[in-house]
């Protein structure tokens, strides 16, 4: 019997995790199928509840459901329950529903071992308060970078992530306009540069070697990435090699094995 995978989500046939995770399956000689599930937006906790009941192995949930997917897991990942979201799901031996969040170490993986820039020691400027910069705090803290500050338009939501991480480590909070230093590394977490929309960011918080980084990616260098090219920072890294290395954590947790992902992205690339 050849193993059932998905993603689920709502909308959800754009997603680019069934060829990725048929790639990781050629290349790993794991028989299995991965298909998309559009789940009701109402209706994701059935939809997952079907998926298992008829012999799923492993989901992916992508938005909106990641709030949904960590309240209705039965166990959480200590990533999961700091993210507060969760974005890969199984049965384990005792046939309880387990949630991990593998967006953090996506992350992380694109940013040290594809890209080579580590975050140790490094000013890090982080653009937005909402799910998608808590799922990836935790494994960024761990890479003890110097300082870490989080930008949002609404300063009182970037408290709280503050507040909420403060056992981990100190976090500056700053809306975006009264930024007044120069980074090393910015990490845009928020969704405006999908729509061509900026955050009114200083000029000053981007210098020759400032490296800013887009958690979305698109055919076209999105709008963040375009806006540090003309102010001048060293290098403008998009969100796919996340979306992949992310993808990769979560085939490890249900196959126990680590797909080689270089190639991939410059695959999934080609194919924007």
């Amino acid at each position: 019997m050849t193993d059932q995978y998905a993603v689920v989500g709502n909308p959800i046939a754009h997603s680019k995790s069934p060829v990725i995770h048929q790639l990781f399956a050629e290349q790993t000689h794991q028989d299995l199928a991965y298909k998309t599930l559009l789940a009701p937006l109402d209706g994701f906790e059935q939809v997952v509840s079907d998926f298992f009941n008829e012999g799923g192995k492993g989901l992916n949930v992508t938005v909106p459901f990641k709030q949904n997917a960590w309240h209705y897991s039965q166990l959480l990942t200590e990533a999961a329950k700091k993210a507060g979201a969760v974005n890969t799901l199984w049965l384990n031996e005792e046939n309880l529903l387990c949630g991990d969040n593998t967006d953090g170490v996506g992350l992380v993986t694109d940013l040290e071992i594809n890209q080579q820039v580590l975050l140790v020691n490094k000013k890090i400027l982080i653009l937005g308060a909402g799910g998608a910069v808590r799922g990836v705090l935790e494994p960024i803290i761990t890479k003890q970078p110097a300082s870490i500050t989080i930008a949002n338009r609404t300063v009182s939501k970037a408290d709280k992530l503050a507040d909420d991480f403060a056992d981990l480590m100190a976090i500056e909070v700053s809306n975006f306009t009264e930024l007044n230093e120069t980074f090393d590394i910015i990490i845009n977490g928020t969704s405006a540069s999908l729509q061509g929309d900026l955050p009114p960011l200083p000029d000053r918080v981007i210098g020759s070697q400032t490296i800013c980084y887009d958690m979305m990616y698109g055919a076209e260098q999105t709008a963040f990435n375009q806006w540090a090219q003309e102010k001048g920072s060293q290098k403008q890294i998009d969100g796919l090699g996340m979306l992949v290395e992310q993808a990769a954590a979560a085939f490890h947790i249900w196959r126990e094995v680590n797909p080689t992902t270089k190639g991939i992205i410059k695959e999934i690339r080609a194919g924007l």
